[in-house]
């Protein structure tokens, strides 16, 4: 298979930059003079007397833990003298030649200048250490740590440093300055003194000035750059084919080193870094492209097993005795034996703002064909990992989770797809600036390029809360009329939903009827209710009925009361939407066969019917209202579960003209005239155990036999010899249906009887039933007096 371009693009950078992580230096001990108030100069070698004085005045060293700062023996056991005793001075052309050998090894830009900030003296005695660690940035221009080795006799205490899988171990000197630079996110550690003292300055390494790099070789640079133009000109198929084939948006290059949001920045790079980073703005400038730096969060997951435990082979279970006890290095999970790589997820969290002095929080998902890297994850240490054992089903992986740095590139006129796929809300900001400043015909372009995934980053955001998505639909609103063109004012709204569109957008949506006319609206509102969609009435579920419920009345009224004549055209589409799903939706819960779900979800159509009505009275449609309660009127008995909660939640409202024109009197009167029926049934005899089975849409030989058995008054009982299949439909008709009859397997003989007996229940389940009846009437009579 043909390697991609932008693999080709990370292989060549991989090549183009080495430079080291740490770097150890020597200095004469002449080039130092060390004073520490209440113990007077410091003479080298560091004498045991003198070092016991130096302990005389240190305090248990802390160290941070994200944005803690701890005392733990345990993790860091040695002595720290009060920064404001220590007096260090340096010959300044030593400390400055040995800066600028540092920072050419490390790999920082010549004309940058790096200076050494005093952060600490530490003083370590026999048995103590500080376990590995990363150094908090404490400035902005922090890129890594020196530490300065007294020379003393002591054994052990080596600073071990490393970075990827490299690993340097520095020992110190007896007799000279031993001065060990590294880069802040490198992990380190300092073994136990075995014998002596180990005192050692540490100091903040930081970079200023002119940190640009010399963009390197132009042949370089230019083969880069046709990397970038063959990346964004290739079309990549979407995921589970989403959306039709089309180049990549973007290329993110994953970093070697890692950066906190405070430290990331152009003139901070580390090392191989900032030499690649280099080539590859170069490039990108030559490509006709441009970069931001980032922040990802990467999450990989591997096939992995507990090391020596019994694992799976093409079936066969062995016992794994390869493993390698004494495994070390980034990535390696000692205890995991880990296999392939099942998935990995790179998130970007921040990057560098349109100023490139700031970053911005933003949330973006990065696919496989917009990623690569010189470096692989793996190669790194993650900051997390877990361990999940085998479930049946799924397990025995292993997931790790790092922190990496990346630089973004896009071509320049993707930059505003690219920003706005993080932030729709400033998109669409931007367009209606874009028009207000005069360019129609650039913020018709810009919306174009938002295209390939529009759809899917704002449907998204549809889910948030109600204030957060009746706000992004606000600015979609205005953008939509500022670009006064249809089909793209199309394109900003179809991801939304109708649930999304309240009162306070009325004069904006308003405003778009006026503009794009009554067959737009029509269209965009079907799509907004998934109208176009097979079975679309049973679609929105609870958020749809919540929304009808609380927001049809006042969006209508808003609707008809907006300042452009399109309004009242919108409330009767959306009034005429609302009247159809519900009507569908009363429907498909009426031919419930279960009588306890089917009253509930009727229960809670009541308050959506409520306002459709009452809608319907805003509006002076009596064609909606008479609708309504004529659907309602030709249901069946059942239909009062849905009746008895709308009127009294109609009863509720003020007593006005527009509660009267909303029909709820002809609905008390309907409501009324069924309970009054129902009570003159007369109550059941003692000893009438028939019982009625609902339809179902069956009537095979056993439903014809369960029916005919419950229809006689007089029997109570049936043993019914039946296979288990036969039973198991019997079971099933009786539990839907939630009929009063008990029934048991009595398991003697081929086949099996199936024992039925009518319960008691029959009679008080009808009982009871009469009082609630008669309780609603009652309260008919008062609250909707006169009923006809």
């Amino acid at each position: 298979m043909a390697t991609v371009a932008r693999d080709r693009l990370a292989r060549m950078l991989r090549g183009d930059a080495e430079s080291a992580f740490s770097v150890e230096l020597t200095a004469s001990r002449d080039d130092l003079s060390l004073e520490v108030e209440g113990v007077g100069p410091v003479t080298f070698p560091v004498r045991p007397e003198q070092a016991r004085e130096l302990l005389g005045l240190g305090q248990p060293a802390r160290f941070g833990r994200g944005e803690e700062t701890l005392t733990d023996p345990g993790v860091r056991d040695t002595w720290e003298i009060p920064k404001h005793l220590v007096h260090a001075r340096w010959d300044d052309k030593a400390l400055d030649v040995l800066l600028t050998t540092a920072k050419d090894e490390l790999g920082l830009p010549i004309a940058a200048e790096l200076t050494a900030d005093l952060h600490a003296l530490l003083v370590y005695e026999p048995g103590q250490f500080f376990r590995a660690h990363q150094d908090s940035e404490k400035d902005n221009a922090m890129i890594g740590t020196l530490v300065v080795v007294l020379p003393s006799s002591h054994t052990g205490g080596e600073l071990v440093v490393r970075h990827l899988d490299e690993k340097m171990a520095y020992r110190g000197s007896r007799t000279d300055l031993s001065l060990v630079a590294f880069y802040a996110d490198c992990s380190h550690e300092v073994a136990a003194v075995r014998s002596g003292y180990r005192i050692a300055l540490t100091y903040n390494l930081l970079l200023r000035g002119d940190t640009a790099l010399p963009e390197g070789d132009e042949g370089t640079v230019a083969e880069l750059a046709g990397f970038l133009r063959e990346h964004f000109g290739t079309p990549v198929a979407s995921p589970y084919g989403l959306r039709a084939a089309g180049p990549p948006n973007r290329l993110v290059y994953l970093l070697d080193h890692e950066y906190t949001s405070r430290a990331l920045g152009w003139s901070g790079l580390k090392g191989a870094d900032a030499a690649r980073v280099s080539l590859l703005r170069a490039a990108a400038g030559q490509a006709g492209c441009e970069t931001v730096l980032a922040l990802a969060d990467v999450n990989t997951t591997h096939t992995a097993y507990e090391a020596g435990e019994y694992v799976e082979d093409r079936g066969e279970r062995y016992w794994d005795d390869d493993y390698d006890e004494d495994c070390e290095g980034p990535g390696a999970d000692a205890e995991y034996v880990v296999e392939e790589l099942v998935v990995r997820e790179v998130t970007l969290t921040h990057w560098t703002g349109s100023d490139d002095t700031r970053l911005e929080e933003v949330s973006l998902d990065v696919g496989e064909d917009e990623m690569c890297a010189s470096t692989g994850t793996d190669d790194l240490e993650p900051y997390s990992s877990e361990y999940e054992g085998y479930m049946g089903n799924w397990g025995n992986t292993l997931d790790r989770w790092y922190h990496r740095a990346a630089v973004v590139v896009w071509p320049r006129e993707q930059s505003f797809a690219n920003r706005a796929e993080t932030s729709p809300g400033w998109a669409l900001d931007e367009l209606v600036a874009m028009v207000s400043a005069g360019d129609l015909a650039g913020a018709r372009f810009a919306a174009a390029t938002l295209q390939p995934f529009w759809d899917g980053s704002l449907r998204a955001r549809t889910t948030e809360a109600k204030v957060g998505v009746a706000g992004i639909l606000g600015k979609a609103l205005r953008a939509a009329h500022a670009l006064a063109d249809g089909a793209t004012a199309t394109a900003l709204l179809c991801p939304f939903q109708a649930e999304n569109l309240t009162a306070d957008n009325a004069d904006a949506f308003a405003g778009l009827v006026s503009a794009y006319g009554e067959q737009w609206t029509a269209d965009l509102l079907a799509t907004w209710f998934g109208a176009q969609q097979p079975g679309w009435a049973y679609t929105g579920g609870p958020q749809r009925r919540r929304w009808v419920a609380d927001e049809l009345p006042g969006l209508c009224s808003g609707l008809s009361a907006a300042r452009e004549a399109g309004g009242a055209t919108a409330a009767r589409v959306i009034l005429d939407l609302v009247w159809t799903w519900a009507g569908r939706d009363i429907d498909t819960t009426l031919a419930s066969s279960s009588p306890s779900y089917r009253d509930r979800a009727l229960a809670d159509l009541a308050g959506p019917l409520v306002s459709i009505l009452r809608a319907a009275a805003v509006l002076r449609d009596v064609g909606t209202r008479d609708a309504v309660t004529g659907h309602l009127r030709r249901k069946g008995d059942a239909v009062t579960a849905l009746e008895v909660p709308m009127l009294r939640a109609a009863a509720e409202l003020p007593d006005d003209g527009a509660r009267r024109e909303a029909g709820f009197g002809d609905l008390a009167a309907d409501c009324a005239a069924r309970l009054r029926a129902r009570l003159a049934q007369p109550p059941r005899a003692a000893g009438n155990w028939s019982v009625t089975l609902p339809p179902a849409g069956c009537s095979c030989d056993l439903c014809e036999e369960l029916g005919a058995f419950l229809a006689d008054p007089d029997r109570r009982t049936f043993d019914w010899p039946l296979a288990e299949p036969r039973r198991r439909h019997v079971h099933s008709r009786i539990d839907v249906a939630e009929l009063p009859v008990g029934h048991v397997t009595r398991r003697q003989g081929r086949p099996y009887t199936l024992v039925l007996r009518k319960t008691d229940a029959l009679f008080t389940n009808e009982a009871e039933a009469r009082v609630g009846d008669q309780v609603d009437l009652e309260w008919l009579a008062v609250a909707w007096r006169p009923i006809p």
